[in-house]
């Protein structure tokens, strides 16, 4: 049996949390909401999805499989792939784009087809920021599309990739203006909240708040939540032991290096010297520059470098 949550809304961070209020037919409304909010094009405006299987399976023996947090269809088939991404991963824009293509390949119907394609969404809302100040520290919403290096022109529109860097955004409850930023609000503080912020006295948020009412789940979903918790912390702390883990075998690969590094130079350093001794004895007992190059075994230069 998991732990039972302590706070009263649900964290959407969570697998099961993010599923719950955007991933279900009942919750629909909420996935359009804020689908609409992020791409703000009231000639394009959704009004209703059709959910798709989330897992895709490849066509064939070996293939990988793709499995989306939330994959739907817009009554204009457009299709929309929306994750939560809890932690950075190494290849995650390759892991992102291979997803799309799951959305892509499933339209080719079987016969003649001219290659016509409905537009394909991905929606990455991650709870990380993108390695190595990839973009300022206060912009935190990317929409990725094809383009011309030339001119920088769309050069396809029907393939679109969209990152929300969660923790970037820190806006005040004061300071939320867009139907976008009381998304993002909500999706960012909502498992701290103890009721909903006046700000977010829309209808969509009271359903949201509504929805994500830990109290008002079935023991069986309370249980789930507890399970998905737990999953979202033991990760949280695998990742953090092996950040941990990394710096330190970091630092002792540096330490090992420096002590290595010193001691060659010591080496060196102590070789020199005595050569230099070497040849200043040798001259004092008055042998000549050739002399001396040819008992040290240096070259003359390097003898009378010593000796200049």
């Amino acid at each position: 049996m998991g732990i039972e949550p302590r706070e009263r809304y649900i964290d959407p961070y969570t697998d099961f949390g993010f599923k719950k209020l955007f991933g279900t037919e009942l919750n629909k409304d909420l996935l359009i909401s804020f689908l609409n909010a992020l791409f703000n094009d009231a000639k394009r405006e959704i009004k209703d999805v059709q959910y798709l299987n989330a897992e895709q399976l490849g066509d064939g023996y070996g293939d990988r499989r793709a499995v989306f947090d939330v994959y739907c269809v817009t009554e204009d088939g457009s299709r929309f792939i929306v994750e939560m991404q809890k932690a950075e991963q190494e290849y995650f824009k390759d892991r992102s784009v291979y997803y799309a293509t799951a959305p892509i390949r499933e339209q080719a119907p079987k016969g003649k087809w001219d290659y016509h394609l409905d537009g394909v969404y991905t929606i990455g809302v991650l709870n990380f920021v993108f390695p190595d100040g990839e973009y300022p520290a206060d912009s935190y919403i990317h929409e990725i599309k094809l383009k011309d290096t030339q001119d920088n022109h769309v050069f396809y529109d029907k393939l679109t990739f969209v990152y929300l860097e969660m923790p970037k955004f820190n806006k005040r409850e004061d300071e939320l203006e867009t139907m976008f930023d009381k998304w993002m609000f909500a999706l960012r503080n909502l498992s701290r909240q103890l009721e909903r912020p006046a700000a977010l006295q829309e209808r969509i948020f009271k359903r949201l708040f509504d929805q994500a009412e830990i109290a008002q789940f079935s023991p069986a979903e309370r249980r789930e939540y507890a399970e998905s918790v737990k999953d979202y912390w033991d990760y949280y702390s695998t990742m953090k032991t092996a950040h941990k883990k990394g710096k330190a075998e970091g630092r002792e690969e540096g330490l090992a290096e420096g002590e290595a590094k010193g001691r060659a130079e010591g080496l060196a350093e102590g070789q020199q010297k005595e050569k230099t001794e070497t040849v200043l004895r040798l001259k004092a007992l008055g042998l000549s520059i050739e002399q001396i190059a040819q008992g040290t075994g240096l070259t003359a230069d390097e003898v009378t470098t010593i000796l200049s």
